[in-house]
């Protein structure tokens, strides 16, 4: 059963209490907001069935420690130690005191309570203002007891959203290439995990070689490239159920594929005739539309978050450097400057900045054998690179 698909929200109410907490995440420098994470309480019965099935003692507990970390993780919070707290989870979780929560400095409480009913994981939580001695949200859900480290992302997400304005990110998956085996002989395969690192899954059994995979805008399916008898071939797999298709052969990829932002597309670049060039292929029809048309190197491209603009790596002027144009190729324009190699352009979510690396060089003459300069067959030549991420606003 997709996990991603069994979350069924009973309730979400948001409080619009007059509170005093206010995150401001655009602040250079910001004292973490002191907060209490309340251990999520259970009934016996339930303690008993979460030994049973998932083999741990207290799911309320190892829930409450996941959002602990993930909130710390921001910078933004400061959970407080758990020794400190005055008040019993249960008791807190149906009506806090306020002034022992704020005896310990604590300016927001999350509170909840976690049980097995009719084999589901039932979850409540609540996110309390305690300066202002409100409610300032709940939620209830239930989901499969395997399912339980993801509720402790969503509650993260819930309250990072809450107190800061922001979407959160810890309910993501990362998916990367991993690397196994002897210096020799390298298996590479297709890894999914959980931002934290938990829950790692492979998804490819390391025959062929396999390289920079890209989710698609639903996070259900993944496009990547990989080497079937040497040659670069384009594939979708489906993250759940494990089922892949061919997209297509091409011989002169020169950069993995990418998803429009609607999903029914993907960017890409290959070579053609000595020349590297952006194209795009419809997914439902197969018809594959050439974007860019100049004698450079055009690769990295990069749909803007509504899909209008695309960013993209270019060599038209002499050196690599970051270019933007409209989705239908039009309108190009220039937006990385100054000396160095530029790549890999890819959009903020609002779409109002381009995060993308720069390399320095720089030749280092080394002295040879007869400790002078340049003298022939005598002296090493090593190229060193410095890099940096930049961000450029369009």
């Amino acid at each position: 059963m997709n996990l991603f698909r069994t979350l069924i929200i009973i309730f979400l109410f948001q409080f619009k209490a007059y509170a005093l907490i206010e995150v401001d995440i655009t602040r250079g420098n910001l004292n973490p907001l002191p907060i209490a994470v309340s251990p999520l309480s259970s009934d016996k019965d339930s303690l008993d069935n979460f030994e049973k099935i998932l083999k741990k003692k207290d799911i309320g507990s190892e829930i409450s420690i996941i959002v602990e970390s993930n909130l710390k993780q921001t910078g933004l919070f400061n959970p407080l130690e758990k020794d400190a707290f005055l008040q019993k989870p249960e008791i807190a979780h149906l009506k806090p005191r306020f002034e022992d929560w704020a005896l310990i400095k604590a300016q927001a409480l999350i509170t909840g309570k976690v049980e097995i009913i009719d084999e589901k994981l039932r979850v409540e939580f609540r996110l309390w203002d305690v300066l202002a001695a409100k409610e300032m949200l709940a939620l209830a859900f239930t989901t499969v007891p395997t399912n339980w480290r993801r509720v402790g992302h969503i509650l993260s997400d819930k309250i990072y959203e809450r107190l800061t304005g922001e979407k959160g990110y810890f309910d993501t998956r990362i998916i990367y290439v991993a690397e196994e085996g002897p210096k020799t002989k390298r298996i590479k395969k297709l890894a999914i995990m959980d931002q934290d690192g938990f829950n790692l899954k492979y998804l490819t059994l390391g025959n062929e070689l396999v390289l920079t995979p890209r989710f698609n805008p639903t996070n259900q399916m993944v496009t990547y490239l990989s080497y079937f008898r040497n040659l670069p071939r384009v594939y979708l797999l489906d993250i759940e159920t494990g089922e892949q298709e061919v997209v297509g052969d091409f011989p002169g990829m020169t950069f993995a594929p990418r998803f429009s932002p609607d999903g029914k597309k993907i960017i890409m670049s290959f070579a053609m005739d000595g020349n590297s060039d952006i194209y795009t292929m419809d997914l439902e029809n197969r018809v594959v539309e050439r974007i860019t048309n100049y004698p450079s190197i055009d690769t990295s491209p990069s749909y803007s978050p509504d899909g209008k603009h695309i960013a993209f790596n270019s060599d038209r002027s002499k050196y690599q450097q970051i270019y933007v144009m409209r989705s239908d190729g039009s309108n190009v324009k220039r937006i990385s400057f100054g000396n160095g190699l530029y790549g890999t352009p890819v959009w903020s979510p609002r779409g109002d900045l381009i995060a993308f690396y720069k390399i320095t060089q720089r030749e280092i003459l080394y002295r040879g054998y007869e400790n002078r300069w340049f003298r022939r067959k005598t002296f090493d030549r090593k190229l060193l690179s410095r890099s940096s991420i930049m961000v450029a606003k369009w």
